[in-house]
């Protein structure tokens, strides 16, 4: 595995460093706004897989996505449906946001990523991650940087101790140190009536809505 600091000095050489990565068909370590992610393109079955290995999760768990923007989100979301007012009015109010909407998926995404023909994405606010997103031009995949069952990752020595003995590793791992404790994005999905079913309670809060399990995403 790679390392990378990243810092203001450097960010534009850290974000063409993930691009080249994730170009060749490569997995990222990255930082968000909640915790360190593991990244690839979501539409390289290979690479999506790899991500599977080295968490050593369940293939049944679908990972989530993040953009840059609404615009680079309609590449892979269908804004479109019957609650096509409701996706707008909340995108509106909490994105860039720790705000994960499940909304229908489009074409040209590998099936672990849309097995239910429904894809999980958010626009961060974590700068690095739009910029990653914008430089590459597509969504990438973001899943928390820990094995299966471990704490999530807020810092890359932690990812670093995490995968020091593994032998399926990210490729790169790019480091700004340690994170702020914070929630998980809140996840949530639209439903063709406009309706808001809460999937997962997190950092942001969507008023009185009809919760629902709470599946890792």
């Amino acid at each position: 595995m790679m390392v990378m600091r990243v810092g203001p000095k450097n960010a534009k050489a850290a974000v063409q460093a993930a691009v080249s990565v994730l170009r060749r068909g490569g997995v990222i370590a990255y930082p968000t706004e909640t915790t360190y992610g593991l990244g690839c393109d979501p539409r390289n079955a290979k690479a999506v897989a790899r991500i599977y290995h080295i968490k050593g999760r369940e293939k049944n768990k679908p990972f989530l996505l993040v953009a840059a923007d609404v615009k680079q989100a309609k590449r892979v979301a269908n804004f479109g449906t019957p609650g096509q007012a409701s996706v707008l009015r909340i995108t509106r109010k909490y994105w860039p946001g720790p705000l994960t909407l499940v909304l229908p998926a489009r074409c040209g995404l590998a099936k672990a990523i849309a097995p239910r023909g429904e894809v999980a994405i958010r626009v961060s606010s974590a700068e690095f991650v739009r910029a990653v997103c914008r430089a590459y031009g597509f969504p990438i995949v973001s899943t928390s940087a820990n094995r299966s069952g471990e704490p999530d990752a807020r810092s890359g020595l932690a990812i670093l101790k995490m995968f020091s003995s593994a032998s399926l590793q990210p490729d790169l791992l790019l480091d700004s140190g340690s994170l702020p404790r914070r929630k998980p994005s809140t996840v949530a999905r639209i439903s063709h009536d406009g309706s808001i079913e809460i999937l997962r309670r997190g950092a942001v809060r969507l008023g009185l809505l009809r919760p629902s399990g709470q599946p890792k995403i």
